[in-house]
């Protein structure tokens, strides 16, 4: 039996996505048996991250029973498999999220852990996903506005016996303006599971629909969430030390370009 768990976010831009789809990719690494699934059906975009988008049977179309979930199972990146939600507007239209828990009861014979893209907010959607999980994560910006919708979210995943494993500080920027994360672990009165940088690798992935944890696997991101990941299956995982360029690297590599 799988082990279910959602990735959300008290409200939108907050990289929760991103957060997903490459820790889902950073388990798979880790030789676990991944499904990764985008409970956000309104505004698909994992599909996009982890470069699976087009196909033809997706989430929408199951929950609007017009496919089996096993038709709606993509590889992805490292091995993980990935149900992305579709773009389809009909099929949208269509979809009924409240079978969502019935298609996650089906999946858990199939991994041995699901993430699932929750949509941000508290939404009904977003509600039926949290409810559908047996354990959540929070995505947070360092910011007090992220940090009181969090709040929210934490409060309703506990009417709903939903366990909160933690938080994920993302985008952080070492700004003096930001909270820190004891700040923000006692604020939210739950553990802060890591911290990912502000890296601009991300959006460069997210152009080539590659995952950041495949495409730059030592960048500063890349390490905090296989540490991340390391943490929740219990491995030992020593980021690399990533040296910084100098003002001469930096400079040639302006002028040839640079690209990976």
């Amino acid at each position: 039996m799988a082990i279910s768990i959602a990735i959300a976010s008290g409200k939108g831009g907050t990289g929760k996505t991103t957060i997903a789809a490459n820790l889902a990719v950073a388990l798979a690494k880790f030789r676990r048996d991944v499904i990764v699934l985008d409970a956000d059906i309104a505004m698909a975009n994992l599909e996009l991250v982890l470069g699976v988008e087009g196909k033809g049977k997706t989430l929408n179309d199951v929950l609007a029973g017009r496919a089996s979930i096993e038709e709606a199972i993509y590889e992805g990146p490292a091995g993980v498999k990935v149900v992305p939600a579709g773009i389809s507007l009909d099929a949208f239209r269509k979809a009924r999220p409240e079978k969502l828990e019935e298609v996650l009861k089906k999946l858990h014979d199939m991994a041995e852990i699901i993430i699932i893209d929750c949509p941000a907010g508290i939404g009904r959607e977003a509600l039926t996903a949290i409810s559908a999980s047996e354990h959540l994560i929070l995505v947070v910006n360092p910011e007090i506005s992220s940090i009181s919708d969090a709040l929210k979210v934490i409060a309703i995943a506990r009417r709903l016996d939903t366990n909160v494993l933690g938080a994920i500080i993302n985008r952080t920027m070492k700004e003096d303006s930001e909270l820190s994360s004891k700040a923000i672990a006692t604020i939210l009165e739950v553990p802060v599971l890591g911290v990912v940088p502000e890296d601009p690798n991300v959006r460069k992935c997210a152009a080539f629909g590659v995952p950041i944890v495949i495409r730059y696997p030592d960048s500063p991101a890349s390490q905090a969430i296989m540490e991340i990941a390391a943490k929740l299956i219990g491995k030992e995982y020593k980021p690399k030390k990533v040296e910084k360029e100098s003002f001469i690297k930096k400079f040639i590599r302006g002028i040839f370009g640079g690209r990976k």
